[in-house]
């Protein structure tokens, strides 16, 4: 391998995706990563960009929807919709029929930015990471679970209305179990945070060590 080429090697940049139930600590996982130097990206906050009062999407949405989703300012209603989707998958797939082709330009755009900007690595933590085909751009998928109880005190530490926790569990049941045979790492993240956090630390390096024989 010639200087240039190991230069090259060593400055490659990994993708990891994150992915996993509602409450078990994904954004933690990726606050985390941005202390370490990551270039993170929240498929979630590009969610609410595209769907934001005034763009295409949220126009689109809420012809789809009806004036069920509508608030009294004329805008998304957000927590009405989240009401609806969660408690029919039909209708879920629907709204991400209608989000999810104007969110992934947005997050390609992030990830060649990072790439661009010599970041270590990117991390794109979405819950639709594998269905979405993001998983597909990463070297690695990061599933990360937490038992049912961590993810209530979680929801409810947000001010998630215990109804409306259970009803998005509900709706992810099993959720876990279908993503985990795509991942290439499971972090438990029931515990203690700061152990969590270890094995964060650890699999990073890990990860950025594996890069340069790709």
């Amino acid at each position: 391998m010639t200087a240039d080429a190991a230069a090259r090697a060593a400055s490659r940049t990994v993708r990891i995706g994150i992915t996993g139930p509602i409450g078990c600590g994904k954004s933690q996982v990726s606050r985390w990563l941005a202390e370490l130097g990551v270039a993170t990206i929240d498929a979630d906050r590009v969610a609410r960009d595209v769907t934001a009062p005034g763009t295409p999407v949220h126009d689109a949405v809420l012809r789809h929807f009806g004036s069920g989703v509508r608030g009294a300012d004329g805008n998304l209603d957000r927590a009405a919709l989240g009401r609806v989707v969660f408690a029919d998958p039909a209708k879920l797939r629907e709204l991400e029929q209608l989000v999810h082709p104007a969110t992934r330009p947005r997050i390609l755009a992030a990830i060649e930015a990072a790439e661009a900007g010599g970041a270590p690595a990117v991390a794109i933590e979405a819950i639709k990471l594998i269905e979405g085909g993001l998983s597909a751009l990463c070297d690695e998928v990061w599933l990360v679970v937490c038992d049912e109880q961590s993810q209530l005190e979680r929801l409810a530490g947000r001010g998630t209305p215990a109804d409306v926790a259970a009803q998005r569990i509900a709706a992810q049941a099993g959720l876990a179990e279908r993503l985990r045979p795509s991942a290439t790492l499971v972090l438990d993240a029931s515990g203690d945070p700061a152990m969590t956090r270890v094995r964060v630390v650890e699999a990073l390096a890990a990860a950025v060590a594996a890069s340069r024989f790709r």
